[in-house]
Order: C-alpha cells, then structure tokens, then sequence
C-alpha cells in the first residue's frame, strides 16, 4: 500500500486513547470532560433525541466547529457519556459479600443509574461497551464473582453476569417502555386502568383467557421496584440451582 493510501484511512485511535488538543486561551474552555457532563445534562433534561453537538456548544457557549476537536462524531459522545455513568457506578464502591449479593449490588446500582438518566435504557444493550470506566467496571464485577465458590472457571463467571445483565436491561427497558406510553397518553397508572377495565372485563368474560383472568383475580401488584427484587431473585436462584447440580 503506498503512502498516499495509508494517509487516506480513517484514524483507527479510538476516542478513549485519541488526546485532547492543547489548550489554547479562549473566550470559553473546553475539555472532554465539559463536553460530556453538558451532553448529559441535555439528555437528562430533555431526552437522547435532544443530544447534537450543536446543542452541547451552545450550552457551553463555544462554536459547534470547536467541538469537533475532541469528539468526531455523535456516537463518539455517546459512547464517552455511556462510560461517565459507568464511573458513577463504579464510585459506589465494591461490590462486597457473596456472589449473589455481588450480583445483585450490580443491578441495583444499575437501575439507579438509569433512574437518574432515563435515555440510557437506549444505549445499554449491544455491542460491549469498552471505555475504560465500563471495562473497570466489568473487570470488577467478574473479580467479585471469580473468587467466589463455583465460579473459579471464568467462563462460568461471565455467562453468570451476561445473564443477570440480560434481566435488568430487559426489566428496565420494560419500565422505560410504560413510562412512556403513560407520558404520551398524558393519563397516569390509575386513569389509564379505570379508562381500559371496561375493555379488559369484556375481553375476559368470553372464557378465552383463563390465565389471564387469573392474573386478574390473583395476582398482586407490586411496585416497580419490588418487580425488579422479585424477577432478579428468580434469576439469582436459577444461578444457584444450577451450580448445585
């Protein structure tokens, strides 16, 4: 390959390794770190959809252009605004006791995080995700597992964590999913369920739908968050049950 080719591939340093500009004195100061913290903000205050490095600039009072200095793209910004969470998580400090309660400090910090930032249910599931904050966080969510009983097999660690992983993200994005179809029909929980019961009983008094009718007539209705505890148990109980046999 001559020269000319090498010099016209896209730069393969991910922006995790890529450095920052050399200050320079202007009317405002910009970092990485800015740049991030005020894209969070945006999407904080007014959703994913909001985020565009135009937006960002225009909170931080600098040109658009002037971003793109420290950040190339907007998945870019993504990616570094995904990995400023992870690090929120990983200040909460190890994650102490058995492998079960490891687990389950792991996804309850998780919901936190997203209960503080509702657009992440959007970026959490796939491809890994591989900042450094996120890959701290992972080695130390498999190091609180590996040394545990049952799990010295590394491999068995890991399919551990994917698969409690694989429950929360789901779970949370369930509740993402309700809160927005509350917000976009403007009716909360309880108007909603007096506005479509009518329709519900008719549905049930055919006879087509037995279990449902049990769920109905049986089944409580717990918070959101005692759902979460409940389904994770569940989980955590099939880990164990199988390590068992």
């Amino acid at each position: 390959m001559s020269d000319r080719e090498e010099s016209d591939l896209p730069n393969p340093v991910l922006v995790w390794e890529r450095p920052e500009p050399e200050r320079r004195p202007a009317p405002v100061p910009l970092s990485r770190d800015r740049i991030v913290n005020a894209a969070i903000e945006l999407a904080d205050a007014e959703g994913l959809s909001a985020v565009s490095l135009r937006k960002v600039a225009g909170l931080l009072g600098s040109g658009p252009m002037r971003l793109y200095g420290y950040i190339d793209t907007k998945e870019e910004l993504l990616d570094l605004m995904v990995d400023a969470v992870y690090a929120e998580m990983i200040a909460e400090g190890p994650l102490d006791g058995g492998w079960q309660d490891a687990l389950r400090t792991m996804a309850h910090r998780t919901r936190g995080v997203v209960h503080r930032h509702a657009w992440l249910t959007v970026l959490l599931s796939g491809r890994p995700h591989q900042g450094p904050n996120a890959m701290i966080h992972r080695e130390a969510s498999l190091a609180a597992l590996s040394g545990q009983p049952g799990f010295a097999d590394i491999a068995v660690a890991l399919q551990a964590l994917k698969t409690v992983n694989a429950y929360v993200v789901g779970a949370l994005q369930d509740e993402a999913s309700e809160r927005h179809a509350i917000q976009a029909s403007g009716m909360t929980d309880e108007e909603w369920q007096l506005a479509t019961y009518p329709y519900l009983q008719r549905m049930l008094a055919t006879g087509r739908f037995p279990n449902i009718a049990r769920i109905v007539e049986e089944v409580d209705h717990p918070s959101h968050a005692e759902e979460f505890e409940r389904g994770l148990q569940i989980i955590l109980d099939g880990i164990a049950a199988r390590m068992n046999r």
